[in-house]
């Protein structure tokens, strides 16, 4: 993982990453989405908000370790409790996935991936105006921002 700078966000360390893939697993990626929305939480409380049958202790323990050892995940030790937060936004996890789907099943084309999107969902030209209107107004602020 290529760490581009980090930010501060609430008193910890959020990771920006560029010019690598992060592949997470099936499983870690679903722990990522609960710490996404908890925010932070022990392992009982990451448990707890998978649906019934929950996985066990120990393997959410485990997966949150390995997430922690590749740098996605950290945690605040208060003795022997451990309180883990994400280190990896969900925009940027967000984004680097979306730019991979692009690169590896669009020729790093947008129009080619946003013209699929289109098809496959059967959008109206007024969903499609909304979008396209959206995006003017996306590149407005971001203009003003720079």
């Amino acid at each position: 993982m290529k760490k581009s700078g980090n930010e501060l966000k609430n008193n910890k360390r959020i990771i920006i990453l560029t010019g690598e893939k992060m592949q997470l697993t099936k499983a870690e990626e679903q722990i990522m989405q609960i710490l996404w929305n908890m925010k932070e939480g022990l392992v009982r409380d990451i448990r707890n908000r998978f649906s019934d049958p929950k996985p066990a202790r120990n393997t959410v323990s485990t997966v949150v370790r390995v997430l922690e050892k590749k740098k996605y995940v950290d945690h605040k030790a208060y003795g022997n409790v451990h309180v883990y937060y994400p280190l990896v936004s969900k925009k940027e996890y967000s984004k680097n996935q979306l730019f991979g789907l692009m690169e590896n099943y669009f020729n790093n084309s947008f129009p080619a991936m946003a013209s699929f999107f289109v098809r496959e969902k059967d959008l109206t030209l007024r969903e499609l105006e909304e979008l396209l209107e959206d995006t003017r107004k996306e590149l407005k602020m971001n203009k003003k921002r720079k």
